[in-house]
């Protein structure tokens, strides 16, 4: 079965929301995003460009917001090295409110209950490994389900206080820590895995 692993940005208070811009996601008023810029560094840079290249046979995962905020941005950005690679890779799209045709190439609609059609996409294409990149709803309902197998959690040293946090109403259990490296602005990038109860 393919493997679906979490890439997420989150302050050290764990809020993931709006960390590219100011206006990326103001949803309850928060006022506070665009945080994660100050500490981008080429350790993050070549961390990432090799985890997308290690993952550039699978697909890329979205929630709807998460795919439209993506789709409004990075096709435009011709002289980015990561463009090509996000034009080109597979998309699926969990939505219950969008409709085919998709308008970013190599996109496909996942229609109805977000778990049931990603589950239904992983029988039909057991050997297909995902990637969900933001996605704060959806990655919480398939975190429920305890269909995340992999956690990239890169932790950024400031804190932003409210905000919407990857672990709200969610209870995952134990994790096991199989990689980090730290940047040179003091992010970690953090690789987990679910621990099991062998652990406990």
């Amino acid at each position: 079965m393919g493997t679906i692993t979490a890439v997420v940005n989150l302050t050290l208070d764990g809020v993931m929301q709006a960390p590219g811009r100011a206006d990326e996601d103001t949803r309850h008023g928060f006022t506070g995003g665009g945080w994660a810029h100050r500490y981008a560094d080429p350790v993050q840079a070549e961390f990432m460009g090799r985890h997308m290249a290690a993952h550039s046979g699978g697909g890329l995962l979205f929630g709807r917001r998460t795919y439209e905020d993506f789709y409004g941005f990075w096709p435009h950005q011709p002289d980015n090295p990561y463009t090509e690679v996000l034009n080109k890779a597979e998309k699926f799209v969990a939505s219950r409110t969008l409709r085919e045709p998709l308008p970013w190439q190599n996109s496909t609609l996942l229609a109805g209950d977000a778990v049931a059609a990603v589950r239904k996409l992983q029988a039909e294409r057991p050997d297909l490994d995902l990637v969900v990149l933001g996605s704060g709803e959806l990655l919480r309902s398939l975190m429920r389900a305890g269909m995340i197998d992999e956690y990239l959690l890169s932790i950024h040293p400031l804190t932003v206080g409210p905000g919407t946090r990857l672990f709200d109403g969610v209870n995952i259990g134990p994790l096991h820590l199989a990689d980090s490296v730290t940047t040179t602005t003091g992010v970690i990038i953090a690789t987990y895995r679910p621990a099991g109860e062998e652990s406990l």
